[in-house]
């Protein structure tokens, strides 16, 4: 076996068990099916979902974080009815990228996670209404869904930051010896 491909199997993926990542998953949809819809900012809501998505994505190789991904939009797409496996396409897709933006980097980055945060959220929704427009949904209500998407890209992106600081609080806090 070379060389490159023994360094390539000891690389180690600090992703989360499939245990956690299941019961994250299953808290954020729990969370955007039945309060976070009223908490909106000129329509936009934090998608759970995609951050949970994203913090798997950043950390897992990118077999597992496409399948997470599709794991995700799947059940978006079966508890939103009418969406035609939209969720499922650009949620694994979305995943796909966030996996491949986040490697070589670290994952602990605030600017870097935030940046693939936005751009996920804005990929993941223009690849919604592709296929939303390509069963037949209108496509003149564009801008309305842009504009809600880069609310959307900007909330999800507060929210990270805010997660990320509040875990570096909690690790520093721990770590310090009392």
């Amino acid at each position: 076996m070379s060389s490159f491909r023994s360094n390539l199997r000891a690389t180690p993926y600090r992703e989360p068990g499939w245990e956690r990542a299941a019961l994250y998953l299953a808290l954020a949809l729990l969370a955007q099916i039945t309060f976070l819809h009223f908490f909106t900012l000129r329509d936009a809501t934090v998608s759970p979902v995609l951050i949970a998505v994203i913090w798997f994505a950043i950390q897992a190789d990118a077999r597992r974080a496409v399948i997470y991904g599709f794991a995700a939009g799947f059940f978006e797409d079966m508890l939103a009815t009418g969406t035609g496996g939209a969720w499922t396409i650009s949620t694994t897709l979305t995943a796909l990228l966030a996996g491949t933006l986040s490697r070589g980097f670290f994952a602990d980055s605030i600017p870097l996670v935030a940046g693939i945060v936005v751009l996920s959220t804005l990929v993941r929704d223009l690849t919604f209404w592709l296929v939303m427009q390509g069963q037949g949904y209108p496509p003149g209500l564009g801008a309305l869904h842009f504009h809600r998407a880069l609310w959307q890209a900007l909330l999800n992106a507060t929210c990270v930051i805010v997660l990320m600081l509040v875990m570096r609080y909690r690790e520093r806090g721990l770590s310090e010896p009392k």
